[in-house]
This record gives structure tokens, sequence and C-alpha cells, in this order.
């Protein structure tokens, strides 16, 4: 079946009921390093950029030309973080939603309500409705999803040159065959997320660690 992208009718029934909606979408749950990024984006309904769809599912010259207008064009956005520490220290779960949360508290002026995909922030004082593959469904949360994307790859990329065996430039911090062998040879760098499993269990077994 062919995939179809978000027409804005979802959209557009929620602001109808609630007001300016903001959509939230994250990267970087499910990798080994870096921090997880979340982004929230309350669109112009007239000035909608053409084309929004998950990210996961755009090249990366298209990511880069709809960030662009998304952040010109948008009501409000906004991009925020939960470090590696974080993550260690709460759980990826509590994690995602204190990101999430973030994001949107960082909004001006503020939504009338919240959209996001599957995992929902538990603290905001206005609506919220998750839903699996929202990044495909709502253009705002695909808007987020592209914000999330290209705020996280750049930053991996940088990062990848203080660390450049892991690979992250290509890999982005996910468990790839290269960056597994990496941490099996060298061991976990500051970046990398002890907590989870793979990462653990690779640090104990070669008992060294990238400084």
């Amino acid at each position: 079946m062919r995939h179809r992208p978000p027409d804005g009718v979802l959209d557009e029934l929620l602001a109808s009921r609630f007001g300016p909606v903001a959509g939230v979408d994250e990267v970087g749950r499910g990798a080994l390093a870096g921090p997880l990024f979340v982004a929230a984006v309350v669109l112009d309904r007239a000035r909608l950029p053409v084309g929004l769809d998950d990210s996961k599912l755009l090249s990366a010259a298209r990511r880069q030309r709809l960030a662009r207008q998304v952040r010109d064009t948008a009501v409000a956005w906004s991009v925020a973080q939960c470090s590696v520490e974080e993550i260690d220290s709460m759980g990826i779960v509590a994690a995602t939603r204190t990101a999430m949360a973030r994001a949107v508290n960082a909004l001006s002026p503020p939504p009338a309500c919240v959209v996001c995909d599957a995992l929902a922030p538990t603290t905001l004082a206005v609506p919220v409705f998750a839903e699996i593959r929202a990044d495909g469904r709502y253009q705002c949360v695909a808007a987020a999803s592209i914000l999330a994307k290209v705020a996280r790859d750049e930053l991996m990329v940088q990062l990848a040159k203080r660390y450049p065996a892991f690979g992250w430039d290509r890999n982005k911090g996910y468990g790839t065959a290269e960056h597994l062998e990496a941490l099996r040879c060298l061991g976990p760098s500051p970046l990398h997320r002890r907590s989870f499993a793979p990462v653990r269990v690779l640090a104990l077994n070669s008992g060294r660690a990238t400084g």
C-alpha cells in the first residue's frame, strides 16, 4: 500500500475543538549514545510547508529544507533535550516525558492542546492526545519529528569528531554493527547510555572506557 502523508484534516479537527495545536515528537529514544531530542511545533495553517511527513520517510536533504521552512513559518517551535546523565538516572520513559514537557513549556505563545506519538507527557496543563504513528497522521507532529531529527543528527555529527571510532556521523548513536564492534573494542565513551543493556554488557566485557 502506498504511503499517504498527513493531509492536515486531523490537525484541523483538533484545532476547531481546542484551539492552537502543538505537535510533539522525539528522536533518539532507542539510541545507545547521545541525548534524546524532542521538538514541539504549532504550525501556521496559512503558511504550511509543502511535503511534511514522518521524518524517517524523508531524505536528509528534504528534512533539512523542511526544517528551515518550519522554523521560518511556524507560529511557535522549540527543541528540548534530555542528557545522557538524565536518561541513565531516570530511565528512558521518564526522560522522554521530561523532554516533551520541556519542549511544550518553551512554546510562546502556548498551545491549547498537544498531540504526540504514543508516549504522552503527564505534567502538562493542557489536553494531550497520544496516538501511535502520529508523525504520519498529523502535520504538526510530522513537523516536530523533522525538527527533532535534524537537530539531533547535526549534534551527533559534531560529537563524532570527538569520538570518531563509533561512527556517529553515520549511525547517529544507534546500535549498528559498526557501533557495537567499536564498543566491544574500546568500551563506552562518556556519551554512551550506561543504563542500556548493550552498553552495560559490552562495558563489563571490555573493562574499558573511552575518555
